[in-house]
């Protein structure tokens, strides 16, 4: 898989941009600020139908329009396919597939697969289990498309739900959103489990192969008790969960139980690395997560397109060498850097000057910093 061509308009700092691209690395090269990370964002949001960099759509908008513009063309075993999104602040967003509309957006999920690292990662180790449960449900979705819809639908039930709680709305009335609740709740929870199933083993050994000093590991803390990968059973211990603090919950104006409340825990040895682990180590098990998606993902035959955002600048040298290897190893890799010091010597390309916006391509391999 790969993208042959990206057009945006409207989007963030770009007007207009039409950029031919090819198999192989793409290097786009810019200081903070000039909008190569606005690129790759670009192609991120066509992969989830969400940004990694804000929670709502309306940033994305270039300031003093109504609507931002994706087109992408992707090939996939010699087939083209020809995705576009309209992206409107105010209103529900609209998509095309080979110049079809399509009933939803969500139709979109499946057609590019992404797998990308940058330096917000050290938030999968460091930051809020929110962090952690976007992770995992976005594995879920480049595996399974239509697990992006069950997802959908669990957060808007739980939304919905949580508003009746805050009226304190009768029993009834909450009756069939605990209902929905716990559908789509127990199948999240069969889907994370049946995930980490496959997934833990290969993390596991992507760490050993970066730091031999201590194992690894993943578990899953659940809101539940005895959670499985059994969505009816999940659904049914959900339910019942339910009864048990329905007036917490009414208390509180919160639904308490469901994956939305559940975590991964990341550990070295027989420490949480959560508060435990060093700078370094944080790194490689961010590191690990990241490489671990994308070997999971290229065993079961995908090819996912390999996204390096501004983290070379990070890593030391023994990491940036786990990721030039696996940059070379991708059908289609983009990398942005600030500096062309901070990119890895052995790390070449297309490379692309981005600067206010305008994006140059420069033919001689030559890179002026300034």
């Amino acid at each position: 898989m790969y993208l042959s061509h990206l057009s945006l308009k409207n989007f963030r700092s770009y007007g207009e941009l039409e950029l031919p691209l090819t198999q192989g690395v793409t290097i786009f090269l810019g200081k903070n600020g000039e909008g190569k990370t606005n690129i790759v964002e670009s192609m991120l949001y066509l992969a989830f139908l969400s940004s990694h960099r804000t929670s709502s759509d309306q940033p994305l908008v270039r300031l003093g329009e109504n609507s931002a513009y994706i087109r992408a063309r992707i090939v996939n075993d010699e087939r083209d396919l020809l995705v576009e999104l309209e992206i409107n602040a105010e209103k529900a967003n609209r998509a095309r597939i080979n110049q079809n509309p399509v009933r939803s957006q969500k139709e979109l999920f499946g057609a590019l697969v992404c797998v990308y690292f940058s330096p917000e990662d050290l938030d999968l180790v460091r930051g809020d289990p929110a962090e952690r449960r976007r992770f995992i449900d976005q594995l879920i979705t480049l595996r399974n498309p239509r697990m992006a819809g069950v997802i959908s639908d669990y957060d808007r039930a739980v939304r919905q739900r949580n508003s009746l709680l805050k009226t304190r709305s009768h029993s009834s009335s909450l009756q069939s959103w605990d209902e929905q609740v716990a559908l789509y709740g127990g199948e999240i929870i069969a889907a994370r489990l049946n995930l980490l199933n496959e997934f833990t083993p290969v993390f596991t050994d992507v760490y050993r192969e970066i730091s031999t000093k201590k194992p690894a590991t993943i578990g899953y803390k659940s809101s539940i008790d005895n959670p499985t990968t059994s969505p009816q059973a999940n659904s049914e211990i959900i339910l019942q969960k339910m009864n048990e603090i329905k007036f917490q919950e009414l208390e509180r104006g919160l639904t308490l139980v469901g994956p939305h409340r559940d975590d991964l825990l990341l550990q070295l040895g027989d420490h949480l690395v959560k508060g435990y682990a060093s700078h370094g180590e944080s790194w490689s098990i961010a590191l690990s997560l990241k490489l671990a998606s994308y070997q999971l993902l290229r065993e079961e035959g995908a090819q996912p397109i390999l996204i390096l955002d501004d983290v070379f600048s990070e890593l030391d040298e023994e990491r940036r060498d786990q990721l030039v290897a696996l940059a070379h190893s991708a059908e289609q890799t983009f990398v942005t850097v600030a500096v062309a010091s901070d990119l890895p010597a052995d790390l070449t390309g297309t490379t692309y000057q981005v600067k206010s916006g305008s994006v140059k391509i420069i033919k001689t391999g030559v890179v002026d910093d300034e």
